[in-house]
């Protein structure tokens, strides 16, 4: 039992239909009970409820067969949204430094074991990156997810690799803890962190920390490119001080 489910204030029921909202975005199309359900590990009649009770309130809807979420969910997200000067403040300063480079260039923070995308300048090219506002990514093999870890306590990090250790996703993926460790030593040190091919191949990304004015990392800035446009040299020879010097021009807007 988790140790939420043993707090008498922790309402169960609540938060299994929100595992169950969440694994019914994940479907595109939509997605049958039985599929949900094997992706919340709960049993059908708990998810039916559930899902049922989604569409009654408008935020799921279902052809019978399949259930998929309606644009009311974008509430949810949108009251997120206004409540941070992030998303704000961000979006011309990527822009900016998308046009510049040619390349996409994301905003994220961090959720637990994954990094959600909060704002996005997608590069004018036909093979681009196809992420959005919204978007999770894993937290090890990305170069956002790491510049975020490492301002996180020492505890916290050993707490997330025994609850969701990392996994292999290409042969260059680290998986290793204390690997895991000193790659987030190295971004401490330096301030930046590169990932290259190690979420999908032929990926390679820069990222650096989002400071508020009052100093504390609040986000993680980066470009993401594909490996045969710009080599590990290049990425911190030319893209590193432009990345450094976006997130420095937001620092003295972002008052939370």
């Amino acid at each position: 039992m988790r140790d939420e489910e043993q707090n008498r204030d922790f309402v169960t029921a609540l938060a299994r239909g929100l595992e169950v909202l969440q694994a019914c975005g994940s479907g595109g199309r939509g997605l049958t009970l039985a599929e949900i359900a094997e992706l919340v590990g709960l049993p059908r009649a708990t998810v039916r409820r559930s899902l049922l009770t989604f569409a009654e309130l408008g935020y799921a809807e279902t052809d019978g067969r399949l259930f998929r979420l309606t644009p009311k969910v974008l509430k949810l997200s949108a009251a997120y949204l206004g409540s941070t000067p992030l998303p704000r403040v961000a979006q011309p300063v990527l822009e900016r430094l998308s046009a510049t480079l040619g390349e996409s260039c994301s905003i994220s923070v961090l959720d637990g074991a994954e990094i959600v995308y909060v704002a996005r300048s997608q590069a004018t090219r036909i093979l681009a990156e196809e992420l959005a506002i919204g978007s999770r990514l894993p937290v090890w093999p990305t170069a956002m997810g790491r510049v975020l870890l490492a301002d996180r306590p020492e505890q916290a990090v050993t707490d997330l690799l025994g609850k969701m250790p990392p996994r292999k996703h290409t042969e260059l993926t680290l998986t290793d803890p204390a690997a895991l460790r000193t790659a987030l030593e190295q971004v401490r040190a330096e301030g930046y962190c590169i990932v290259d091919q190690e979420l999908e191949q032929g990926l390679r990304s820069i990222a650096t920390p989002v400071r508020s004015a009052s100093g504390s990392v609040v986000a993680a800035l980066n470009v993401g490119t594909h490996a045969g446009r710009w080599s590990i040299g290049d990425l911190r020879r030319q893209i590193r001080p432009a990345l450094q010097e976006a997130a420095a021009s937001m620092q003295p807007l972002l008052v939370l």
